[in-house]
């Protein structure tokens, strides 16, 4: 593997930051990542030389706006291998993203009694919407259950993907417990009976490969800001079959065609979804993430993550009283944890005090939670610019904690 850490390290200028006077130590990239000078630069460069309202001026800075943000979108269906460039539509990020399919695609196609089936793994964005539609529509909000590693228990997947199951919705890795989900079984299984597939991949596409086209889903959604790009921006992909027969979510310009007080007609895809000014700069932004990620390459990152991860496991089983939440055979850098008694909160807090970043709590996976009877974990999560001497500081920081807590 020819990367060089250091080299990558220095490319983000927040990890020269010092915390409560030590060095800092960021292990909570499931929640956000950082950004490197280049993403940095192509967000300032926006306002700096070509900041303008696109798609809808003859002037030159339109123009030269407009084309960044529509290469921005190339760059988006590249990324996942999407058809079209149409098939990208630009969201605030994943949670938006997931609303907009339980809003149009729910509108346009769900009535009382339908099923739309999710995991016992997903983050609160891949539940409440459809809970949302269940109080507005009458679904019903069904869930594949887990088993103590983690992993999805497939066992019963017929009785639960059936002639009810209008959708099916589910996350690639799980945000909590890194879990990655058999989601091409899962999708193949659905379309046997004709049932589309929305994958949520905030937490895969900064650590693995995604071909939208490979995998067959009909729609996949991500966020710009956990794969070292700006908050504020994401996309969704959508098989254009499906775009196309779906209301829109939002209205205003942009999204229309024409418009009189008789009525209107919509734009064409994707802008029928991208109501108002969107976040040019955001775009741009992913756009030079992308770009980014692609030069170091995701094998790459995939392996060096996965040494990472091996790493830590094995130097964090030799703290006395730890306990891991999710083990599954396959699964992406996040490790979930408790020590002995601790509650996580104090424990999270007395490691900020040493520098080092790791999350606690329920990380918005309450079910989760619910089925291992517990309040919440400490999470520690990886990327491309964290090492072993990252996890040694770790490792020694918990080890000082338990000490003090006897």
């Amino acid at each position: 593997m020819s990367i060089n850490i250091e080299q990558i390290r220095s490319d983000f200028p927040i990890l020269k930051e010092t915390v409560h006077g030590k060095p800092l130590v960021y292990l909570d990239n499931a929640a956000t990542t950082h950004k490197p000078q280049v993403v940095i630069d192509a967000v300032s460069e926006v306002y700096e030389k070509y900041n303008s309202n696109i798609h809808r001026g003859v002037h030159h800075l339109s123009n030269v706006c407009t084309q960044a943000h529509e290469d921005a979108r190339g760059k988006v269906q590249q990324f996942l291998n999407a058809k079209h460039s149409h098939e990208v539509v630009f969201t605030r990020g994943t949670t938006e993203a997931i609303n907009l399919v339980a809003h149009s695609f729910g509108e346009t196609f769900l009535n009382q009694g339908d099923e739309v089936l999710v995991t016992q793994l997903e983050h609160h964005s891949n539940i409440v919407p459809w809970q949302l539609l269940e109080k507005r529509k009458g679904i019903v909000l069904k869930y594949i259950p887990i088993n103590e590693s983690g992993e999805l228990i497939l066992d019963n997947v017929d009785e639960l993907i059936n002639a009810k199951t209008k959708l099916v919705s589910l996350a690639h890795i799980s945000n909590a417990l890194g879990t990655i989900n058999p989601i091409k079984e899962i999708i193949s299984k659905a379309h046997t009976l004709g049932i589309p597939v929305m994958v949520d991949g905030a937490q895969a596409v900064q650590h693995v490969e995604v071909d939208v086209q490979a995998l067959d889903c009909d729609f996949y959604v991500f966020s710009g800001h956990k794969l070292y790009g700006p908050t504020g921006i994401g996309a969704l992909y959508g098989k254009e079959e499906w775009l196309n027969k779906m209301e829109p979510y939002q209205g205003g310009g942009e999204m229309i065609k024409t418009v009189s007080f008789e009525g209107t007609s919509y734009n064409e895809l994707p802008f029928k979804f991208e109501a108002g000014t969107p976040d040019f700069s955001g775009s741009v932004g992913l756009g030079a993430a992308i770009d980014y990620v692609n030069a170091i390459g995701l094998d790459n990152i995939a392996q060096y993550e996965q040494e990472l991860l091996d790493y830590a496991t094995e130097r964090l089983s030799t703290i006395p009283n730890i306990r891991f939440f999710g083990t599954a055979k396959q699964k992406a850098s996040v490790i979930s944890f408790l020590v002995g008694d601790i509650h996580p909160f104090d424990l999270g807090t007395m490691l900020d005090k040493m520098g080092i970043a790791v999350r606690t709590g329920h990380h918005c996976a309450q079910p989760l939670m619910q089925f291992f009877n517990i309040p919440g974990t400490i999470r520690a999560s990886f990327a491309i610019y964290n090492t072993k001497d990252e996890v040694d500081k770790l490792v020694d920081g918990i080890s000082r904690v338990a000490q003090l807590f006897g």
